[in-house]
């Protein structure tokens, strides 16, 4: 009997919640204003909206909403932040601190301010791939202008231990940056409880919109704007404002906080019941990073004995990833899983799946079946 493919690949991206959609609508149609327009009632309307979605994403993180600022997404908000705040930072602090394992969009952005005269450094993460607090506290001092740590990875799903890390910044005066994309809506974040200045974050990792994300500023911290002339978002982030976009990144934002304990459970159990699966009909199946301080909805394991483009051929109608969407078409090896393991001991066999709102038991079992019989497969016919 046949049945869908599957998806768990919600790490790229994830379905758009019907009841997201429900709320953007008006706003491609009837309440099509422009935001910058305030002398009528079309304005006036979506001004309103903005403002209502300001509210709701600033309530995920426990922020206020005059400290956030729409973006086109979490790239865009990781640029702005870290080039932003070190365009202000006092010129006695040129120092950029990164950890291995950030996004591309964090790391790329400091390898550009390294060419601009800042000292960046990459403080290594452990085998379980948190960030060695030693080695960012030896890193971080009076000459430190900025921070980025993800607070949760992209790849492997491992949390960084965030308080730890902002009261490291805090003490040297530094700017702390996280990139949450992965992480609000599946973890409690609390930016004023963790010390945490910039925050990035998307629609798109949460059943919103693509193409809408947000940048939390911290209230009086200077930042250089990325995208300048307009004078919109108080002149940090100029341009027409997307209005269906940020609608749906609120109401996102909005669902994610109403039923965040509830989604997490029942994905974590989901997310239980694939590992135990796999581990049930597999040997060698071996678990990258902490189990223990993980996202609920992540499991990234290797398969020993098989090639991974064979593999993923093999079970073509699940939707799966072996790294970070944004860089997997560089076929390179993952810069995430070398940070844990060295370079040369990547496993050929590494998937990440990403669990969602909508995954459901008959998909994980359905996932855990088709594994093992293509990994037993390739074991007997193409073995590495």
């Amino acid at each position: 009997m046949s049945r869908a493919p599957v998806y768990l690949d919600c790490h790229a991206t994830t379905p758009l919640d019907p009841r997201v959609l429900e709320c953007m609508l008006p706003y491609f149609t009837e309440h099509f204003g422009n935001p910058a327009s305030s002398t009528h009632q079309w304005g006036w309307k979506a001004q309103a909206a903005v403002e209502q979605a300001r509210r709701e994403v600033a309530g995920l993180i426990g922020a206020s909403a005059r400290e956030i600022v729409f973006t086109s997404g979490a790239t865009e908000s990781n640029n702005f932040a870290i080039a932003g705040a070190a365009s202000t930072a006092d010129a006695a602090r040129r120092r950029i601190v990164v950890s291995a394992i950030e996004h591309k969009s964090v790391l790329e952005t400091a390898a550009r301010l390294g060419h601009q005269g800042f000292d960046v450094v990459v403080v290594p993460v452990d085998r379980e791939g948190r960030v060695q607090l030693d080695a960012l506290a030896d890193a971080v001092d009076v000459h430190t202008a900025v921070v980025s740590v993800m607070a949760a990875n992209n790849e492997i799903g491992v949390l960084q231990p965030l308080a730890d890390i902002g009261r490291i910044c805090a003490a040297a005066g530094a700017v702390l940056h996280v990139d949450a994309a992965q992480a609000v809506g599946k973890i409690p974040i609390d930016v004023g409880t963790l010390g945490i200045d910039l925050l990035s974050l998307t629609g798109h990792k949460i059943h919103g919109p693509k193409g809408t994300g947000a940048l939390f500023v911290r209230r009086r911290l200077e930042i250089e704007p990325l995208i300048v002339g307009g004078g919109h978002e108080r002149g940090l982030r100029a341009g027409t404002l997307n209005v269906p976009g940020i609608v749906g990144l609120g109401a996102a934002c909005a669902f994610a906080a109403a039923e965040r304990e509830a989604d997490s459970a029942r994905i974590g159990g989901l997310r239980d019941r694939l590992l135990e699966g796999l581990r049930r009909e597999l040997d060698g199946v071996i678990v990258n990073g902490s189990l223990v301080h993980r996202l609920p909805n992540n499991l990234h394991v290797s398969f020993a004995g098989v090639d991974g483009e064979s593999l993923l051929i093999g079970i073509g109608d699940i939707a799966v990833s072996t790294g970070s969407a944004c860089s997997s078409a560089t076929g390179a090896p993952s810069h995430v899983l070398a940070a844990l393991m060295g370079a040369g001991a990547v496993p050929s066999a590494s998937v990440r799946f990403g669990l969602g709102r909508f995954t459901t038991a008959d998909d994980v079992d359905y996932a855990v079946a088709r594994f093992a019989a293509v990994v037993r497969h390739l074991r007997q016919t193409a073995p590495v």
